[in-house]
């Protein structure tokens, strides 16, 4: 095996706030975040707890950073399959069920990101999780405003549909109850997409 030595590292080429995120981002999903200590991060980030709270007041302050970057991921989603499917809302709808079935590999082992952190954090005052909230709040009203759109008889109630089975699809997935997981979701939104289409087509 070649010799490292006198070679940056890859996180250290990376600027210290993006390290530590990061390295937040690692030992969150794989241990934790009440086990995972600053120091922890501080040495997987390559810096010093001194450099972290520089750029963060608390580690809840990091949390919750942390949290909002999943979160934008989830909201791109609907940006991506939005303009993916300009005027179908149909196929957005499915396009985000499809987007949640190709995570599920990713959740099978490491989870999901809003599942783990809620069960950790029960205080609802608690910055990162009121950052799940309120991602959690503007999702259903963005898949409500689909199912309007798709002209669904009763947006609200489709929308709700919706959100169970996508977040029943993580759960099961990451506790392993059901295989075929992604192909079982995908069918199911359509069923239910066209089950309240063909409802309003017959009024």
């Amino acid at each position: 095996m070649a010799s490292t030595a006198g070679r940056p590292s890859r996180v250290a080429k990376l600027p210290p706030r993006e390290r530590i995120l990061d390295a937040a981002e690692e030992l969150f999903q794989r241990e934790g975040i009440r086990r995972v200590g600053v120091q922890a991060i501080a040495e997987r980030a390559e810096t010093t707890k001194m450099a972290i709270y520089r750029h963060f007041d608390t580690k809840d302050a990091l949390v919750a950073e942390w949290l909002r970057i999943v979160a934008a991921d989830y909201q791109a989603a609907f940006d991506r399959v939005e303009a993916e499917h300009p005027g179908c809302p149909r196929e957005q709808i499915l396009g985000l069920a499809r987007f949640i079935a190709e995570g599920l590999p990713a959740v099978s082992y490491r989870g999901c990101p809003f599942i783990n952190s809620l069960a950790e954090l029960p205080d609802r005052s608690h910055p990162a999780r009121q950052v799940i909230e309120q991602h959690k709040a503007l999702q259903m009203r963005r898949l409500i405003g689909m199912c309007a759109a798709a002209g669904l008889p009763d947006p609200e109630q489709a929308a709700a549909e919706i959100t169970f089975v996508l977040e029943g699809a993580q759960v099961s997935t990451q506790n392993g109850s059901v295989d075929r997981a992604g192909e079982r979701l995908l069918r199911i939104v359509a069923a239910i997409v066209d089950r309240r289409t063909a409802e309003t087509a017959g009024r």
